[in-house]
């Protein structure tokens, strides 16, 4: 009787395991069938989309607008075409980009760049490539200390996109004459000297060339623009108008039925240059009120910045603690030349200080990028003519 029970179990217990093997089984089944759908749901959207960017980019190439694209470069840029349409990547298809300094944060912004899908990007730097280099700059092969930075970031540069024209210069900048940044409509310039930025910004605005500047030191990063007489597109939002019906009717249901206009309207502002960033005077009263408008971080480059003029380079972890002393003394000289107060920037700044960080170059980078892409044309073009 009891070996009859125990058989009588295990059968139950096999039934129900079947069951549930079936019923999962089906239920796999049918995500796997539902996953097949929309997958293929995904590939024919993709593909009526990149059909309609590639007819766009032959009625365009047949209106004789700024730089036509090709059917290939269509659908290389399907997704930014269909953000800010078919005119703008025009514009930043035929741009041509000056990078300088191909330490981590211009590895960075070159990336973004040229992903983006501008015309030709030149590599400019003079220095070899070190041990921490390679720990940061993800464009750089291992095996390369010793080489050139922008030489040894070209074939990875151009493998992102072959369809952009990527170039490398050894030279520096400091050598370069007024004339060969007018070449470019923008210039980019990193892990340069203040005496450097200053010159090169000066010659850009003159020349109506598009300027930016940007650094990462430890956790800091910054940047800067000067895009001389710049148009930019503004939301403005207006009470619509109600016609003469709906201006008749009841207060509760007219409120019910008013609504606002969403309009763009073109704005310009003037940008200043790096030298009047850099010459303020804080012991005016005008000054006063901006000090209270400005972060400590400005300051805090400065002394970075003065730090780097000095030493011909940035703090080094393989100096931290002589480095470390020089930084409070040149922030007490910085600040006292400024007419501020030294409590701006607290003692333990130094510790923050050191070396590239790959997680601070990817956001300063991302920025960068995207506001020289904001910058070069993309803004002008979503504008109401």
């Amino acid at each position: 009787m009891l070996s009859l029970v125990l058989g009588c179990s295990i059968s139950r217990l096999s039934l129900n395991w079947l069951r549930r093997k079936q019923f999962r089984a089906s239920v796999h089944s049918a995500r796997a069938a539902s996953s097949g759908m929309l997958r293929a749901a995904s590939r024919a959207m993709l593909a009526a989309g990149r059909a309609k960017a590639k007819a766009k980019a032959k009625a365009g190439e047949g209106e004789g607008g700024r730089g036509g694209l090709s059917e290939e470069e269509a659908a290389q840029y399907d997704r930014q075409i269909r953000l800010w349409g078919l005119e703008a990547q025009k514009r930043l298809r035929a741009s041509r980009v000056l990078l300088v300094g191909l330490r981590g944060l211009g590895a960075e912004v070159a990336k973004n760049l040229i992903l983006a899908g501008v015309k030709a990007v030149t590599l400019l730097d003079p220095q070899q490539v070190s041990p921490e280099d390679t720990q940061t700059q993800f464009l750089i092969p291992l095996g390369s200390v010793g080489k050139n930075r922008a030489e040894a970031s070209l074939a990875r540069a151009r493998d992102l996109n072959p369809m952009v024209d990527v170039k490398a210069d050894q030279e520096s900048v400091e050598r370069k004459p007024e004339e060969f940044f007018t070449r470019f409509d923008v210039v980019c310039v990193t892990c340069c000297s203040q005496e450097v930025l200053l010159k090169v910004d000066q010659i850009c605005h003159k020349n109506g060339v598009k300027f930016f500047a940007g650094d990462v030191f430890g956790y800091h990063g910054y940047m800067f623009a000067d895009l001389g007489g710049h148009e930019f597109v503004e939301e403005k939002t207006k009470p619509a108008k109600t016609s003469q019906s709906m201006e008749d009717r009841p207060d509760a249901k007219k409120a019910k039925l008013d609504f606002v206009e969403t309009t763009m309207v073109k704005k310009r502002m003037t940008f200043c240059l790096l030298k009047e960033a850099f010459g303020i005077t804080w012991s005016t009263e005008k000054g006063q009120a901006a000090l209270k408008r400005t972060t400590p971080d400005y300051f805090l480059l400065r002394v970075l910045l003065k730090f780097r003029t000095e030493k011909g380079r940035d703090p080094a972890l393989q100096a931290c603690v002589e480095d470390a002393e020089t930084l409070l003394q040149t922030r007490r000289g910085v600040l006292a030349s400024l007419g501020v107060g030294a409590d701006l920037i607290p003692d333990n700044f130094t510790s923050c200080c050191f070396s590239e960080m790959a997680s601070v170059c990817a956001v300063v980078g991302g920025v960068l990028g995207q506001e020289i892409v904001k910058g070069n044309g993309i803004v002008e073009c979503l504008a109401p003519s």
